[in-house]
């Protein structure tokens, strides 16, 4: 398991309550940071999370499709710890399993509403600091699905494929700085995002995954360490693989 050094690092995770965006949080814990958990429910809570000790992390109930709730939340992080120098846009959610045709408007615009407005509400609210104090981390959940596309999974594909353009856009603009803005496309993982889709999808991720097995956030959260710590110097506006040999590029 790597290891790095992040003592005095404050760090937002959003979705951070479970899944994905719990995994990173404990092992940034583990590795000495504070962070604050923005999610849109923090009742309920993995233990791994809820044993942390409470001097490391902060629950902060915030939907990040809103950006007034994600400035407000960002208030409250730096109240309670400091400025952040730390993003990980984790919250995430799938959507129902559709032909485009089919696919409801009022639902494909929440799925872009939580997926890519929010990674685009963070960043908005949290750059500004970071290019203030001239360090920053951004690592962005994307999906294998924004570069490939999943048949029946439209506006999931499209708000990855959104989020994947931001990372490159907004690595660029902060390149000449100590700011590192990056995104990982994992395949599938077993979480609660799996809830919201029929089995018949499931298994279809399945068979499309060379490795012959979901990724587990253990995994991912060991490459999201070293992308969102001070050892990624050079690295920004690019595009992590996470997809079990699925995609090569």
């Amino acid at each position: 398991m790597n290891t790095y050094d992040y003592t005095d690092r404050v760090a937002v995770v959003t979705g951070g309550c479970n899944g994905i965006g719990a995994a990173v949080t404990q092992r940034l814990v583990q590795s000495g940071a504070r962070v604050a958990v923005w999610d849109m429910d923090i009742t309920t809570v993995e233990p791994a999370i809820s044993q942390l000790p409470e001097s490391s992390v902060k629950l902060v109930q915030v939907d990040v499709s809103n950006l007034e709730e994600v400035e407000a939340a960002r208030l409250i992080t730096e109240q309670s710890f400091a400025g952040v120098d730390i993003l990980i846009n984790s919250a995430g959610i799938a959507g129902p399993t559709s032909t485009l045709a089919d696919y409801d408007a009022q639902m494909w615009r929440k799925v872009q509403s939580v997926n890519l407005d929010g990674t685009f509400h963070t960043c908005k609210a949290l750059t500004p600091g970071m290019m203030e104090r001239g360090y920053g981390r951004i690592v962005n959940v994307a999906s294998i699905a924004g570069k490939e596309g999943n048949p029946n999974a439209s506006a999931y594909s499209a708000s990855k494929a959104a989020v994947i353009a931001l990372t490159k856009s907004l690595g660029k603009e902060l390149a000449s700085q100590d700011i590192s803005v990056n995104c990982i496309t994992p395949a599938t993982a077993r979480t609660r995002i799996l809830d919201q889709v029929s089995q018949e999808f499931i298994d279809y991720m399945l068979s499309r995954i060379p490795r012959g097995r979901f990724v587990t956030v253990e995994e991912i959260s060991s490459m999201v360490l070293w992308m969102a710590s001070a050892e990624n110097s050079f690295t920004t506006g690019s595009v992590f693989d996470l997809s079990g040999g699925r995609a090569t590029y």
